[in-house]
């Protein structure tokens, strides 16, 4: 959706509340203990200190559970208006290169930068696409390095390793998917390409690299081609121009919008770029998609979103 068209749909708390309704539950509201479909609308007239001007309760006799379009949701405890959301979930869908947290700050006009911050990143997580299958009869399968783009000059300091993301991405306008590995041994890699890639594609083709060799071989005999870059960027077929395209639209919206992403959330921005890149021709489908995660996704707290990663795994 565009930004014009979220301004105007979603101008007020009801509208969203309908929207919101609507994908949760699409045969009617039902109650969120018991499933019942026999359930009564309470409209609050009055201002009060709950901020959701309509509740439901279930009028099954045994149950009488009274609850709202968003409880059990990422929006349930948020103190953002949901037209703030709406507004968020659409920006970050639009924007091709993503959008840094202090923009998004400045455009939602937010009160500080940790909001802006956990509330990108919130919508960041509902873009994960984790059981994704490639099926295109071809796919192109590569790594590339982010990180320090240059070494540190005139200090002590040792330059920071860069973090390894392997891409692969279906020919003809196809899907892609982004992953961070810890380096490129072939027992790191083999399960992620075996994961997102189906047995029923005919062909992979990589780079001369000689990792690809030992991780395909034993999913994938004799559907393997290469080239090599140290000769030429491709022979007819036989090249890896659309996965580099991708990371080349991938690599400029970190570097711009980012300048820096840690190890520790690049998965989250792989995430979303490849959730837009898969949707790009979509926009109703990607703004309901991401909101459709949100609502059934679990929260990311800011507690977690900050521990270290050891506590994390």
């Amino acid at each position: 959706m565009k930004l014009i068209d979220i301004h105007k749909e979603f101008s007020t708390e009801d509208k969203c509340l309908d929207y919101l309704e609507a994908l949760r539950w699409p045969a009617g509201v039902c109650c969120i203990a018991c499933g019942s479909l026999k359930v009564s609308r309470i409209t609050r007239e009055a201002k009060s200190k709950n901020k959701r001007t309509r509740i439901y309760q279930c009028l099954e006799k045994e149950c009488k559970h009274q609850f709202t379009s968003t409880a059990g949701t990422i929006f349930h405890d948020s103190h953002l208006p949901l037209q703030t959301w709406f507004m968020a979930i659409a920006i970050i869908c639009e924007a091709k290169k993503s959008i840094s947290a202090c923009q998004m700050q400045r455009h939602l006009g937010l009160g500080s930068y940790r909001t802006a911050w956990h509330l990108c990143h919130r919508i960041r997580a509902a873009m994960n696409q984790d059981n994704l299958v490639l099926d295109a009869p071809a796919v192109e399968a590569d790594e590339t390095y982010v990180g320090s783009r240059v070494p540190r000059r005139h200090t002590r300091q040792p330059r920071k390793a860069k973090q390894v993301v392997l891409g692969m991405v279906e020919r003809g306008g196809g899907r892609l998917k982004l992953v961070p590995m810890a380096d490129t041994r072939a027992k790191i890699m083999r399960p992620l390409l075996e994961k997102h890639i189906s047995e029923s594609v005919a062909t992979i083709y990589t780079d001369g690299h000689p990792i690809y060799v030992f991780a395909l071989k034993k999913k994938f005999p004799g559907k393997h081609e290469t080239i090599d870059h140290n000769r030429t960027y491709g022979i007819g077929d036989t090249h890896t121009n659309t996965i580099e395209n991708a990371f080349s639209l991938f690599k400029k919206g970190l570097y711009g919008s980012f300048h820096h992403v840690s190890k520790k959330h690049l998965a989250r921005y792989c995430d979303e770029f490849s959730f837009r890149f898969n949707r790009r021709a979509q926009q109703e489908q990607l703004f309901a998609e991401t909101t459709k995660n949100l609502l059934n996704g679990k929260t990311l707290s800011y507690e977690r979103l900050t521990a270290s990663e050891v506590s994390e795994s």
